[in-house]
Parts: structure tokens; C-alpha cells; sequence
């Protein structure tokens, strides 16, 4: 059986559905918490695909001495680059892919004005499944789950596979085994509920007092064709890798 190692950042923000779909492909996991103290790994020997999940921490916290896990992270990250290793990035996880690729990862903003983009929007796609078999069975936009105040910049060996109004760089391929997901397309609505609480200072500097309510309210609305779609998107991350 393969083995994915993932990599976790904050209590809340574990693998959801995404252990769910790893499973399918025929991994067994061993979920390494870093917020915990659990080391970095230095080199992916004895692993088969490496999973990096999200947090409230970012590349601009690197040396921060509350997140010593993130310079080992981004040396793992950058040797997984150069041997093409198979590595999935969720949200934090892209934008540590995405800096040990060698991009700049920085604030999102449009003008001069900071973007967290909070909440559910649609997702373009811009390959078609015909040239991106991870993109099979979407259609051209999805409304996904986003969570983020970071975007970084397209790395040299990277290919763009999907866009927001907000943020171009949502969905990238690094070389032929590596993936970046800036949005959540592995969340449950008990996940949802549960970072509404947790995060609640930051949803309502995105989104202001309502910003929760409006998230639980479109929660119902969107989830039975996000978690149909986005499990079909993992699976195909989860086969890709494999």
C-alpha cells in the first residue's frame, strides 16, 4: 500500500474528505502534526505522495519563531520540486509549494487595497479535462469554498489550471506530479461550522458582522454540489498522484 504523509498546521484544518479520497486510491496515511511538534521530514524516503494542508500562518511568517516547522517545510517542499514528487498543496500548502518552486508569494491585493477572499465564489478552469485529466468531469466553473489572504505569483515550471476574479492563481500544476489548490474543495459543512468559530475575527474582517451567517446560509445552498464536484476533483488529485 502507498503511504501519503500530511502535513498539519492547525487543529482545525486536518485532511476531511480529502483522507476519504486518498483511501480510494490506495493510500494508507499518517497525518504528522507540526503545530503539535511533530518534526518536519526531511526527505520523502520510505513515503509515496506528500499532502500539505492550510493555516492561519503564511510564508511571511517564515522564521517566526511560533512556526519553526516552515523552513524545514519549504526545504522538503523544494526537494520534492526537484525530483517532480508527487505532492499535493491545500490553500497554505500552494503557496509553500509555490515559494519552494521559486515564486514570490505575497498579500493579495487589487490596487492598493488587501483581498481576503472568504466564502463561496466560482472557480474557472482554464485547461479543458481533455488537457488536464484532474479537471475530468468538471465543468468549465465550479462555486468552491475559499479562505485565504495570500496569492503568489505563477512559478517557472508551473501550468495554470484554474482562476478567480480576486485571485489568478488558484489551481496550479508544478512539473508533472505536483498540485496547488489555493481554494477547499475538501471541507464538510461541520468543517465550515467549525471555522466560521475559530476563525471568526477574520470572517468578519472579509466579509463584516454577517460575514458567518452568509457563509452558513450559502453552506446549505451550495454544499450537495460541492461536495459531489470536489470529491470528483480529489479523486482525481488522489489518482494523479498515484
Amino acid at each position: 500500500m502507498r503511504r501519503l504523509a500530511v502535513l498539519q498546521h492547525a487543529p482545525h484544518e486536518g485532511p476531511s474528505r480529502l483522507r476519504n479520497a486518498f483511501e480510494r486510491a490506495g493510500y494508507s496515511i499518517e497525518v504528522l502534526r507540526l503545530d503539535l511538534g511533530t518534526p518536519v521530514p526531511e526527505t520523502t524516503d520510505g513515503i509515496d505522495a506528500l499532502l500539505v494542508l492550510g493555516g492561519a500562518m503564511g510564508v511571511g511568517d517564515l522564521g517566526d519563531p511560533r512556526y519553526p516547522f516552515l523552513g524545514p517545510e519549504i526545504a522538503l517542499l523544494e526537494r520534492a520540486v526537484a525530483s517532480d514528487f508527487p505532492t499535493l498543496g491545500i490553500c497554505l500548502g500552494s503557496q509553500l509549494l509555490a515559494r519552494a518552486a521559486g515564486a514570490r508569494v505575497y498579500p493579495n491585493q487589487r490596487g492598493n487595497a488587501l483581498v481576503r477572499e472568504v466564502g463561496w465564489g466560482a472557480v474557472h478552469f482554464t485547461r479543458t479535462p481533455s488537457e488536464e485529466p484532474v479537471l475530468s468531469g468538471l465543468d468549465a466553473a465550479e462555486i468552491m469554498l475559499h479562505w485565504h489572504g495570500d496569492t503568489f505569483d505563477l512559478p517557472r515550471d508551473a501550468v495554470l489550471l484554474a482562476s478567480t476574479l480576486h485571485c489568478p492563481h488558484q489551481m496550479i500544476r508544478v512539473k508533472t506530479r505536483l498540485f496547488g489548490v489555493q481554494f477547499h474543495p475538501e471541507l464538510d459543512a461541520s468543517d465550515i461550522e467549525r471555522w466560521v468559530v475559530e476563525d471568526a475575527d477574520y470572517v468578519a474582517g472579509a466579509l463584516g458582522p454577517d460575514g458567518a451567517t452568509r457563509i452558513l446560509a450559502d453552506t446549505k445552498r451550495f454544499m450537495p454540489r460541492f461536495r459531489e464536484q470536489g470529491d470528483r476533483l480529489l479523486d482525481n488529485l488522489a489518482r494523479a498522484l498515484a
